[in-house]
């Protein structure tokens, strides 16, 4: 959920600095690095989620890959290559949606491990 609020206040920043506000620059390249923060912690947190065997490996990948899309995302920024840069912001965006999404909708484990202790509590 903080990765998705950060990207939407990135997106945020970067419409009020194309609109004029020249200082939100500045802003919006210091959050850049608190997006690349949290989405380090995301991918740690879902590694931690997997590797005890309470969720699927594929979030902890799909974190991975985000992370190393911002990392992209702030070089592109910060060399000024707008023709990347924005598209990738988007899609940044649509990712850290997806992800929010599943871990929200996500009710049940599909891990044996967490079904072996479901299973051995309801006995």
């Amino acid at each position: 959920m903080l990765v998705l609020l950060d990207t939407l206040a990135q997106a945020a920043l970067a419409g009020l600095f194309v609109t004029g506000d020249l200082d939100l620059l500045t802003w919006h390249a210091a959050n850049a690095g608190v997006l690349s923060a949290l989405t380090i912690a995301q991918t740690a947190a879902a590694l931690v989620v997997w590797r005890t065997g309470r969720g699927p490996w594929w979030p902890a990948v799909a974190s991975a890959v985000l992370a190393a899309l911002v990392s992209v995302q702030q070089g592109l920024g910060e060399a000024r290559v707008l023709a990347g840069h924005m598209p990738l912001g988007m899609a940044v965006f649509g990712c850290a949606t997806a992800l929010t999404y599943w871990a929200f909708t996500q009710h049940t484990s599909t891990s044996p491990l967490v079904a072996r202790s479901r299973q051995g509590a309801a006995e």
